[in-house]
């Protein structure tokens, strides 16, 4: 049930992509979403969600989109490598992000930009999808933070838990039926308040990131019912990959 009217132009990516993906997702899943009403109804800000599977960023836009806003993804580059899937997704507003790159500056500057245009930019921390044995969140990468200490805008946290049933991760099959529940739970604003104003020293983002993390993680906590382990799982200390498959052996 849409709880809020969209307000904002769709434009013909959006014309396209909501009546086929939107009644999919109603035939697949069964949708329970807490704190709704935390999503603002205007002006910029960021959405930043714990990362379980490759199906979230479909999930998260009909929490959004049911709320009245549009999200902006900072999507992964290789999304806009065909001209199809370049006409595609720049004609939704979403942003190519070139991971562990030098160019991710440029994603950078386009989050900020979207973001005082008062758009929702949907940001996952961990840049991925979560390593942690237990499906828990990591540690954080500074994307929002910085967006966040630059622009001042409010952060939104999201702990969601149910997605990877319908998609597991690194699988290209889906697990279609019976309906998946996909549970959201939206938290108030993580307050940065203090940092905003401070040199953006390394510590000040490393401090604004691992709020947005621990608020994550507490939401996630709540919708699973369970305690996250005392340390966030780190790929660097775990000499795991931090991008593609983690299963998969490199060639040669």
């Amino acid at each position: 049930m849409t709880v809020r009217k969209l307000q904002q132009r769709r434009g013909w990516a959006w014309n396209l992509a909501v009546p086929i993906i939107k009644p999919l997702l109603l035939a697949t899943t069964t949708r329970e979403w807490i704190g709704g009403e935390n999503i603002p109804e205007s002006g910029g800000f960021i959405l930043a969600l714990n990362h379980v599977s490759h199906v979230d960023p479909l999930t998260a836009a009909h929490i959004v989109y049911d709320h009245g806003r549009l999200p902006r993804y900072l999507a992964k580059s290789g999304l806009f490598k065909s001209r199809a899937g370049a006409w595609f997704f720049t004609a939704a507003g979403q942003i190519p992000v070139e991971r562990l790159t030098k160019n991710a500056v440029g994603a950078y500057d386009a989050a900020v930009e979207a973001v005082r245009r008062g758009e929702c930019v949907v940001v996952y921390p961990e840049g991925t999808i979560t390593r942690d044995p237990g499906g828990w969140p990591m540690t954080g990468k500074s994307g929002a933070a910085r967006i966040a200490l630059a622009t001042g805008c409010p952060v939104i946290p999201v702990g969601q838990w149910g997605a990877q049933q319908l998609l597991a991760p690194y699988t290209k099959k889906p697990d279609l039926f019976p309906r998946k529940k996909i549970t959201m739970k939206v938290g108030t604003p993580v307050d940065l308040s203090d940092l905003v104003d401070q040199p953006r020293t390394g510590a000040v983002v490393q401090q604004a990131t691992d709020r947005i993390m621990a608020a994550i993680t507490a939401l996630v906590e709540d919708v699973r019912g369970e305690t996250a382990p005392a340390e966030r799982f780190d790929m660097k200390k775990a000499g795991v990959r931090q991008i593609g498959n983690p299963n998969k052996k490199d060639r040669a």
